[in-house]
């Protein structure tokens, strides 16, 4: 009789369980809506670059440092919003970002010359920065049994936003004949997630802290002054020079140096986004596998591929193929298992800092990657400036990732 009045009490709780589940669910996928939009939001740049060049007269280096230097505002904000997060409400950090990041977008469109060009693309990647950590540590918070995973699907969001961004910009500077067309079109649909994350979104799944502090903390550095932090520091800096190297003069190389029409610089890189959608998959590989050889591996194979990119004679489709497999070394697993490796090299409490340290890091370095790269092609040429951004850079990065010791990471 006991045994049955206990089950029949337990159904009701489970069911609301059951239910709390998946309202939570669809408010991290509204959440997920607004990573997707700043996925898209950082490929406006690098596809309407040759615009923006020939409409102000801008050299290769300097256009390169434009259509990289929003990552100079993600590094400078990720410290500083990991310190926030623990102050104050997640959403309104959040919410405080797509406000940022959404109107510097549109901003641009008024920009007088470099200068303004400058203020209003660094403004933007500030923004992103916000929203960006509010994103890591809540997804590592409160999926706390598959951290990296979960953070996975935060980058999956990434990848649809990386193939949209340059397949939409592309069609609408085509549609309209003018790079201010997308500008105006994405930041005014930042204003509308605004409302929206405001009216679905509830405090009891963005406020997560909570759910962090109540965990024991088992292993993992009580300060960001410990060996792992301060490789995955370096291997961060690596990756976001190289990376956003690629992701910001690659379309000008297309556009310009094989004549590709917009719409085909944007199909192009759009790809590096369908290769990021198989991040879920690096996420839950990174929970498994020894970081050593997801992080190693990684670098290695984009080593080979920045060797390979800008070769003459490939065809639209080998560059297509080349590039999602960039997307999915590149994103998918090494920027995925960074994310989480950065968590995982702090105590759980210390999350919001770990993952504030990453987005410093990686997007330090990202804010140099397109002048360094212009400034190599513009003095060696694509080919070589290719193989010192990318391929010397990445094989130094694989044999520092052997020195990452996991067993004193947090379990």
């Amino acid at each position: 009789m006991a045994i049955s009045t206990t089950r029949a009490a337990a159904a009701p709780a489970q069911k609301a369980g059951n239910q709390t589940s998946s309202i939570a669910i669809a408010m991290f996928c509204v959440l997920l809506v607004s990573y997707v939009l700043m996925a898209a939001d950082r490929y406006l740049f690098p596809v309407l670059a040759p615009d923006v060049r020939k409409a102000f007269g801008f050299s290769l280096s300097n256009t390169g440092l434009l259509s990289t230097i929003f990552t100079l505002g993600l590094g400078l904000a990720g410290l500083p919003t990991g310190y926030l997060l623990a102050r104050f409400s997640r959403k309104t950090v959040l919410l405080i970002g797509i406000a940022i990041f959404s109107s510097a977008t549109a901003l641009t469109t008024i920009a007088s010359g470099f200068f303004s060009m400058l203020v209003f693309l660094a403004a933007q990647g500030i923004g992103m920065s916000m929203l960006a950590t509010s994103m890591f540590a809540l997804a590592a918070n409160y999926f706390s049994k598959n951290r990296t995973a979960a953070i996975g699907s935060v980058n999956f969001c990434y990848g649809i936003g990386g193939f949209l961004g340059p397949y939409l910009t592309g069609i609408l500077r085509t549609n309209y004949g003018t790079w201010h067309a997308p500008m105006l079109y994405f930041g005014a649909f930042g204003l509308v997630m605004i409302v929206v994350i405001m009216a679905t979104v509830r405090p009891w799944l963005s406020e997560t802290q909570q759910v962090a502090q109540s965990k024991a903390d088992t292993g993992g550095a009580e300060t960001l002054l410990n060996r792992n932090t301060i490789i995955l520091t370096i291997l961060s800096l690596i990756h976001g020079l190289s990376m956003y190297g690629f992701l910001g003069l690659y379309p000008t190389f297309l556009r310009e140096n094989l004549h590709y029409t917009p719409a085909q610089a944007g199909t192009v890189i759009g790809f590096f986004g369908i290769g990021a959608l198989t991040s879920i998959g690096g996420g839950w590989l990174g929970d498994r596998l020894p970081a050593k050889l997801m992080l190693s591996g990684s670098l290695l194979i984009i080593a080979a591929l920045g060797y390979l990119f800008f070769m003459p004679d490939f065809s639209m489709v080998t560059r297509e193929i080349l590039t999602c497999i960039y997307g999915i070394a590149g994103s998918a697993v090494l920027y995925v298992n960074l994310a989480g490796c950065h968590v995982k090299a702090l105590r759980r409490s210390l999350s919001s800092k770990g993952s504030g340290m990453f987005v410093t890091s990686l997007y330090a370095g990202a804010a140099f990657g397109g002048y360094f790269l212009g400034a190599l092609a513009s003095s060696f040429g694509w080919q070589q400036g290719s193989e010192i951004s990318m391929t010397a850079m990445c094989l130094i990065g694989a044999v520092l990732a052997l020195g990452i010791r996991p067993s004193e990471m947090s379990v």
